[in-house]
């Protein structure tokens, strides 16, 4: 029938009926159609086959879903952890809170890190989006959105501009200067348009293109330019929560996780959805592919984080604990990829050994829940964004 399926508040002339109902925003072969229910219903209905109805449908899908796990099931032939057994365990390691970077009025939501290794960018549900040098923690360009919860933020990988977005369902990008004191608004480009908020960004490996994910299901791929919808990227049930792209230079593909409890491996060519795992239990608050590309992290509210080998096309690792009971909200990798740093809902972050399962550290400092965890380009520190208005440097 249609790849995706989301409610949009509008009223109007239906594209089939033509009579003025409420509408539902659906998606046929990637094409945009606003029709109303009950013409959603019928369509639904169209094709089948004598004594076939969406019940039955739905109950062969599942089976097929079933018999695919089995198969997958018969390549599983030994854990992650069996394997790491002979590998030496890693010697105790301290980190401790470096810098702390104070500026927001209220909850941090998200951060990136410039690939100058110094410069991070972070949105806050204040509205605000502020540059810092995390070094000497100066503040050196601030902006004020025209909407609170500011989501999502990204930096250009020339370091100069910015991108972000929230509940104003836009993603705009700012030019940055030199000029501490230039106003940033004036120059600040609108490039994405969803029908819900946006809930990730991030620009692919140049400053042109910029993917970008949202409540309303759908992943996007826009051209900062012109402002250009590439491609979209539909297959998502629910509000999509968390994009990453693969680290490799020529990486065409990227993983997305939402409140479908499903993690999504794209082509961003395509725009198919090559890949797809759905073994969490809850919302995948957060999903980061591993250094070499060949794996991916996720986050997710069922307390859990796991790790998904792209090759073995399955799950074989996950980092949990029975005193764990708070979702994950944020996972990175150490830039050697054997530590996974992930942030927790209980104000703390956990550091697990990666190959071993086991987790190593545990890091206390933040005053309510961690939002946002990201490793800086050269591994030596991360940054941790909370709702307790801080940013944190570990080191």
């Amino acid at each position: 029938m249609c790849d995706q399926t989301f409610l949009a508040i509008t009223f109007g002339p239906c594209d089939n009926c033509s009579q003025n109902k409420p509408l539902m925003n659906i998606y046929l072969k990637n094409e945009p159609i606003n029709y109303c229910s009950l013409c959603v219903e019928l369509m639904a209905c169209q094709g089948l086959a004598k004594g076939e109805t969406i019940h039955t449908l739905k109950t062969e899908s599942e089976t097929l879903k079933a018999k695919l796990e089995e198969e997958r099931a018969k390549l599983h032939d030994v854990e992650l952890h069996q394997v790491a057994e002979k590998i030496e365990a890693l010697g105790q390691f301290v980190m401790k809170t470096r810098r702390t970077l104070k500026g927001h009025g209220n909850k941090v939501l998200c951060m990136d890190w410039c690939r100058d290794k110094r410069r991070i960018v972070s949105s806050s549900q204040d509205g605000k989006v502020i540059v810092w040098d995390a070094y000497t923690t100066n503040k050196e360009h601030a902006v004020t959105m025209p909407c609170t919860w500011v989501m999502a933020c990204a930096y250009a990988p020339s370091g100069c501009a910015v991108a972000c977005g929230g509940l104003d369902n836009k993603c705009s990008v700012y030019p940055l200067s030199l000029d501490k004191n230039e106003n940033l608004a004036a120059k600040k480009k609108s490039v994405a348009m969803h029908t819900n908020y946006l809930s990730s960004c991030s620009f692919t490996n140049s400053d042109m293109q910029i993917l970008t994910s949202s409540g309303d299901g759908t992943c996007a791929l826009w051209d900062v330019e012109s402002g250009q919808l590439l491609q979209s990227f539909h297959g998502h049930s629910a509000d999509v929560l968390s994009l990453n792209l693969a680290p490799s230079e020529t990486g065409n593909t990227f993983v997305s996780g939402g409140c479908d409890k499903k993690a999504n491996v794209w082509d961003m060519r395509s725009g198919q959805n090559v890949q797809s795992f759905e073994t969490h239990e809850s919302d995948i608050n957060c999903v980061k592919y591993y250094p070499s590309g060949d794996a991916f992290a996720t986050g997710s509210d069922d307390a859990t984080c796991r790790l998904y080998d792209l090759r073995a096309d399955r799950e074989v690792a996950i980092y949990s604990k029975e005193s764990i009971i708070f979702g994950a909200s944020s996972v990175d990798f150490s830039l050697s990829g054997r530590l996974l740093f992930a942030g927790y809902n209980d104000y703390t972050i956990n550091v697990w050994d990666v190959l071993k399962g086991t987790r190593v550290a545990i890091l206390f400092g933040h005053e309510n829940r961690v939002s946002t965890v990201r490793v800086s380009p050269d591994g030596t520190a991360f940054c941790s964004g909370s709702w307790d208005s801080t940013l944190r440097i570990w080191a």
